[in-house]
């Protein structure tokens, strides 16, 4: 299928489709193809819809993964190949509704005061202190600080979009102290290969890293930075509008998730058991570990002594009461 890739290279190129996203689609397609061993131009729905198939109940992909599959053979058949009928019946999977992973502002100060080197330290900072993605912030540039208005300059972000974003006084500082040290010319972060920026398999391991020396427990990602940021603005009366702009949202309804894990309302709701004046806790409660209790069908064992139940000494409940 070389032929009909380049096309489709091209098609996503023309549109003004990120190079993230060309190599998504052309991934999903080859392997699209390979499943069958034919090119997609000789196959029809009936194939689109089993080997969808096979990702769900074989594969077993992530939603967002078998999502992607069907955003790129929408893209193939009906903007590469013409056969829109093709894509309008393709059938997408729900979508799930998972809360963003979400440090504690301790979590954080434990997190960066676990981190080992200047430069990486000004990278989580700018991605904590902004809520930039880990896409953005390798791909900064001197000329995108401005340290006078106090704002950093994200230039195509996701969906091709600029925007700006608040400059912290304090990862202004860092900055600073890593810029004297390094001195870098071409990105603000440079990578190991000469005029290639740091990058973000590099930070990802780094987050990774760091939380294990910090002995953070609960799993999170580099990008729960960036959910840390905005939840811990929501929770400090920032208006959910301008949290929007300093993400780059393009809906609120996007923004609206963080209201959901912020602990600004939920610490005003008491629990009903809190709120009994005198929780009736037995006085006479053992504060030592409970024996173990086994049970089987008919029988219990006390040592070496069997013990039958009699008809009024109920047995342990057993797995088909249970059921």
């Amino acid at each position: 299928m070389g032929a009909l890739k380049e096309a489709m290279k091209r098609e996503l190129k023309l549109r003004g489709y990120s190079p993230k996203t060309e190599k998504v689609y052309v991934r999903h397609v080859e392997h699209f193809a390979g499943y069958f061993g034919r090119s997609p131009a000789e196959l029809d729905l009936e194939h689109i819809r089993q080997y969808l198939f096979y990702l769900t109940t074989e594969k077993k992909v992530s939603t967002s993964r078998r999502d992607q599959a069907v955003s790129a053979l929408k893209f193939l058949y009906g903007r590469v190949l013409g056969r829109p009928f093709i894509a309008e019946s393709l059938p997408r999977p729900k979508k799930e509704h998972k809360l963003p992973a979400v440090l504690s502002t301790d979590e954080v100060k434990r997190f960066l005061d676990s981190v080992r080197n200047i430069k990486h330290l000004a990278i989580l900072m700018l991605m904590y202190s902004a809520g930039l993605r880990v896409g953005e912030v390798v791909k900064l540039k001197e000329e995108d600080i401005d340290s006078d208005r106090g704002t950093i300059h994200v230039r195509e972000a996701k969906g091709r979009k600029d925007r700006y974003t608040i400059l912290s006084d304090v990862a202004l500082e860092v900055l600073r102290m890593y810029w004297r040290l390094y001195k870098p010319r071409d990105w603000l972060f440079p990578g190991d290969r000469d005029g290639r920026h740091i990058t973000i398999r590099t930070v990802q391991k780094v987050v990774e890293q760091t939380r294990i020396r910090a002995g953070i427990r609960k799993p999170f990602s580099a990008h729960s930075l960036r959910h840390s940021f905005a939840t811990h603005l929501l929770e400090n009366g920032t208006d959910l509008r301008y949290i929007q702009e300093l993400l780059g949202h393009k809906s609120s309804k996007t923004t609206e998730v963080y209201t959901h894990v912020t602990r600004r309302d939920i610490m005003r709701i008491t629990s009903p058991l809190d709120s009994i004046s005198n929780p009736a806790v037995p006085s006479n409660l053992s504060m030592s570990r409970a024996p173990a209790v086994r049970a089987s069908n008919a029988h219990t064992r006390t040592g070496h002594t069997r013990t039958k139940h009699t008809r009024n000494s109920r047995p342990p409940m057993t797995d088909k009461e249970n059921k």
